[in-house]
């Protein structure tokens, strides 16, 4: 196995740890948001949401883990600048969520990306993140 795909598999292990963390940032930044939550209501609603938001969570980690190490990412410092720089980067793309997401749309989470308690909670999401892909890669 490549060093850039054992850094995949340290991005879905950290996006999935970030997953099940997604309560506890839920009740400290009083939001329903969670970035975990973006993308699996576009595949199914219902029962399965819980499953495609975790697959696309872990998806997503394992390409950005794989981005990582290829491009010589290793250790916390560096996870949580390349997470950090990611969440600020993509922000502005919540704005398209806000007028598409079926979350949205129906009013079960607030304006995206204009509340300081979903950045807030987006930010310290990806610091965690960058912290666990930081100490598991050291081990790619």
């Amino acid at each position: 196995m490549t060093r850039n795909v054992r850094g995949g598999i340290a991005g879905a292990v950290a996006a999935t740890l970030w997953t099940a963390a997604d309560p506890v940032l839920d009740r400290i930044f009083r939001t329903p948001y969670a970035d975990s939550k973006l993308l699996g209501p576009f595949i199914t609603e219902g029962p399965l949401e819980p499953v495609a938001n975790a697959a696309t969570h872990a998806a997503g980690g394992f390409a950005f883990g794989y981005v990582f190490s290829r491009l010589g990412g290793r250790g916390v410092k560096n996870g949580v600048a390349a997470a950090l720089a990611e969440n600020t980067l993509l922000w502005p793309t919540l704005a398209v969520f806000d007028r598409i997401h079926p979350k949205r749309r129906r009013g079960e989470w607030p304006k995206l990306a204009t509340n300081p308690r979903v950045f807030a909670q987006a930010t310290t999401g990806h610091a965690l993140f960058g912290v666990l892909l930081g100490l598991l890669s050291k081990r790619t």
